[in-house]
Parts: C-alpha cells; structure tokens; sequence
C-alpha cells in the first residue's frame, strides 16, 4: 500500500493523476466518525510532514495528522483506505 503522504503528493503534483475530484476522509475523534472533505479544502505546509489543514465553514482552521487519514476518493469511487487496526 503507498504511503498515505506519496498519495496526497501525488494527487497535488502528477497532472495525469491529480485531475478530477478528490475526497479525503479522516477520522474525527470528537464525532468518532469518517468526515469526508474535498481535497480543494486541504492546505500543505512546508515543512509539515505530520499533519495537513482543512479549512471548513466560517473560515475555521483544523490540523489533522496523516495518519488519521482513513480514505482517498477519486471521482467517488474509493482508491485508498487504511487497514483496520482492530480485529
């Protein structure tokens, strides 16, 4: 399974790969669910090779580390997710 961080890169820089709609779905600890958010919604930082920004409504800011990431949708149709931990 590639890296969930050599997906994201890849999505963001190979011109082929990265066109059409993608969603991310990282897990939310207060709501204990999968939230599902356009890519577009995603801000890198530089240097940052923990965790990335969502920026939601009203203009709120949440960092979220990679490995909540759970699932990577292209076009709706479900590309990456990380195996389950629990048995």
């Amino acid at each position: 399974m590639i890296p969930i961080q050599d997906l994201l890169n890849r999505i963001k820089w190979d011109e082929d790969f990265g066109q059409g709609s993608f969603e991310i779905g990282y897990y939310d600890r207060v709501d204990e669910k999968i939230i599902i958010v356009p890519f577009q919604q995603i801000e890198f930082k530089e240097g940052d090779h923990f965790s990335f920004i969502v920026t939601g409504s009203f203009d709120e800011m949440v960092s979220i580390p990679f490995h909540r990431v759970r699932q990577v949708f292209k076009e709706g149709q479900l590309i990456w997710e990380r195996p389950s931990t629990k048995n």
